[in-house]
C-alpha cells in the first residue's frame, strides 16, 4: 500500500512546517512502512542550521521517523482523530553522515512491539542508499485535548480579550 501527501494530512496532525514525510512507498499494517522526506533548501530550519554549510538538523531526522511510526500507530486506531502519537522515548541514536539540501531521505520504520496505548519501532534513514540516522523509538497514544484545554484549563467567553 501507498499514501499520497492528501493521505498523510489524514493521518498526522502535522503541518508546515513540521510534516516531515512527502509519501509512503510501502506500508505493511502493523509491521514496516518505507517514507520518503524530500529536503530543499527551503526547509526553514536551513537559514540558521548553519550559515554557508547547510545540514538537517539530526533531531528532524529522528522527528521524520517517528511520524513514519506514528502512522502505522493511528492505521490502526477508529478514533484516530481524537489521539495523538507522541514519543516517549529515543534509544541507541547514531547519525551516521549528513542529510543536505537536495537530498531524499528514505525512512524505513519496522515495529519491534505495537499495542493500542504504546509502540516501539526500530527506523532507519537512507540517502542514496547510505545509512544517515538509526534509532530505536518508543511512543504513547494519548487522547488529544483541545487547544484551549491544553493552555490553561479553561475556554474564554465568546467575544473577551483573553
Amino acid at each position: 500500500m501507498t499514501l499520497d501527501i492528501q493521505e498523510i494530512l489524514e493521518f498526522l496532525p502535522h503541518r508546515y512546517p513540521f510534516l516531515l514525510i512527502d509519501r509512503i512507498v510501502e506500508f505493511e499494517r502493523t509491521k514496516r512502512l518505507v517514507a520518503i522526506k524530500n529536503v530543499t533548501i527551503n526547509e526553514p530550519f536551513f537559514q540558521g542550521h548553519f550559515p554557508g554549510y547547510p545540514i538537517m538538523p539530526g533531531v528532524l531526522v529522528v522527528e521524520a521517523m517517528a511520524q513514519a511510526g506514528g502512522i502505522i500507530m493511528l492505521y490502526e486506531i477508529a478514533d484516530r482523530n481524537e489521539k495523538l502519537v507522541v514519543f516517549t522515548g529515543i534509544e541507541r541514536a547514531k547519525f551516521r553522515r549528513p542529510v543536505t539540501p537536495g537530498d531524499q531521505i528514505r525512512m524505513e520504520v519496522e515495529v519491534l512491539s505495537m499495542r493500542p496505548r504504546a509502540g516501539r519501532i526500530l527506523g532507519r534513514a537512507f540517502v542514496e542508499g547510505k545509512l544517515a540516522c538509526e534509532a530505536t523509538l518508543t511512543c504513547a497514544v494519548v487522547t488529544r485535548e483541545r487547544e484551549t484545554r491544553a493552555h490553561g484549563g479553561h475556554e474564554a467567553a465568546p467575544g473577551s480579550a483573553e
